[in-house]
């Protein structure tokens, strides 16, 4: 699990390049991205005990342009957890004594000991309820034994939703009649949010030939779910549950006989594409898995190519995952990275994962996924909300290509991908017919 910190009492004059420096300067290197707001910043470390490090070095101890910064979990005022983490205590205090205290102010479910470097024991505490663990912070707080003070950090729960593990328990408790009004209240909502998911889901059914969504699982809990065995005599598989199944057959609706789609021949000569994605540096292992157990499940179950390019130099925040497949292979390998990329929680709970891919398309079809003062790329990136950018002055590869930048959350870029693959198409479809034509058409 990631552990993000959050840096608070920043200057406004502090840029990430400080931060970054700062960190290094004090031998805690960051690895990955500095996420600077106005006054305060996220950063990730991968271990538990650098995270600690990073707050008992830096924390009201640093200057950064006139102002001592903060340094903490970053936990949602909104959301506090029933963790806390008890730092500083004394090395020789009796386990029986500490669980003690601990007890006095809730119900203990669990205590843990960190293995840190530091000479005083680190533990992480979870209560019953979140407001166990609120008084447990306060009471706790500053907490002296002998010569030691505690120090006491909320830390997150694990428990973060998304929609790539949407599923959650609801406990409503109360008269009958409240209980009912609470769930036609309940069951409102969630026919909203499922309505808007459908939406954006929706945008693929005429994008991807063939796609069978209910069998990818980047809406199931996790992202162990492969595709499942062929049923009887042939029979299509059948698909894994997950939340949006049961509304009315919804996507055997959407995918009656597989062919739809700007693309129909792609059922025949399945066209390889290659996208080429950027991760998080630290997210590598996650990706790769124990002795890349995990790449080569995901190449197998998205029928695609999936290699990691080598870091360009020591210090890089992101590496190039290379993919290499037909469209539905692109979807299947990119939504279980973007899933697993949220589930191991290398992005804030909050904030959908957004990436960034590179496609590769003939330098003379750029103009067209530009349109007429920037026309085609504005409109793309309206219908998608993924920024698209498209080179002007680059220089063609040796195959005469230019990259085509598209950050977005996963739906976004997927769709931004299917257009602009849809654009190059029409294009190279007219200059089959066309040829002169179109080169004419250039040449002015």
């Amino acid at each position: 699990m990631m552990n993000k910190l959050y840096i608070g009492n920043l200057s406004p004059a502090v840029t990430a390049d400080d931060l970054r420096q700062l960190f290094g300067d004090r031998k805690l290197p960051l690895a990955g991205q500095v996420l600077l707001k106005s006054g305060y910043a996220f950063v990730d470390y991968p271990d538990q005990n650098w995270a600690i490090r990073a707050i008992e070095t830096l924390s009201g101890k640093v200057e950064l342009h006139g102002k001592i910064m903060e340094v903490d979990y970053s936990v949602s005022k909104k959301l506090r957890s029933r963790k806390i983490q008890i730092r500083n205590i004394p090395p020789h205090l009796q386990w029986e004594v500490l669980d003690g205290l601990l007890a006095q102010y809730g119900t203990v479910e669990n205590v843990e000991q960190v293995n840190t470097d530091t000479e005083t024991a680190v533990v992480n505490v979870t209560y019953a309820t979140r407001e166990e663990a609120k008084i447990a912070m306060e009471k706790l707080s500053g907490h002296q034994f002998e010569n030691y003070s505690f120090k006491i950090s909320y830390i997150p729960d694990e428990e973060d939703l998304s929609i790539y593990n949407p599923e959650r328990t609801i406990t409503v408790k109360g008269t009958v009649e409240a209980c009912a009004s609470a769930e036609i209240e309940i069951m409102k909502k969630l026919r909203e949010a499922f309505e808007n998911d459908m939406l954006a889901v929706n945008q693929q059914a005429n994008l991807i030939p063939g796609l069978n969504l209910s069998a990818l699982g980047i809406f199931s809990t996790g992202l162990s779910v492969l595709s499942p065995p062929a049923g009887p005599r042939g029979a299509p598989p059948a698909a894994p549950y997950h939340p949006f199944t049961t509304h009315s057959g919804y996507f055997s609706s959407l995918y009656p006989h597989h062919q739809f789609g700007p693309f129909p021949h792609h059922h025949s000569y399945p066209e390889q594409e290659i996208v080429n994605l950027f991760i998080p540096t630290q997210a590598v292992g996650a990706i790769i898995g124990k002795k890349g157990a995990h790449i080569k499940q995901l190449a197998r179950f998205a029928g695609a190519s999936i290699k990691i390019a080598p870091a360009e130099g020591p210090d890089v925040s992101e590496r190039m995952v290379i993919i290499t497949g037909p469209p539905e292979a692109q979807f299947k390998a990119q939504g279980r990275i973007f899933g697993k990329l949220k589930e191991e929680n290398f992005f804030n709970p909050k904030e959908e994962v957004k990436l960034e891919a590179h496609i590769r398309v003939p330098s003379s079809t750029a103009g067209r996924v530009i349109g007429k003062g920037g026309k085609t790329v504005n409109e793309l990136q309206n219908l998608t909300s993924a920024e698209v950018i498209v080179p002007r002055d680059q220089t063609p590869d040796e195959n005469e290509e230019v990259i085509v930048r598209i950050i977005g959350h996963f739906f976004a870029s997927q769709t931004a991908q299917r257009k602009i693959r849809e654009i190059v198409q029409q294009v190279k479809q007219q200059e089959q017919k066309y040829p002169q034509g179109v080169a004419s058409q250039r040449s002015k």
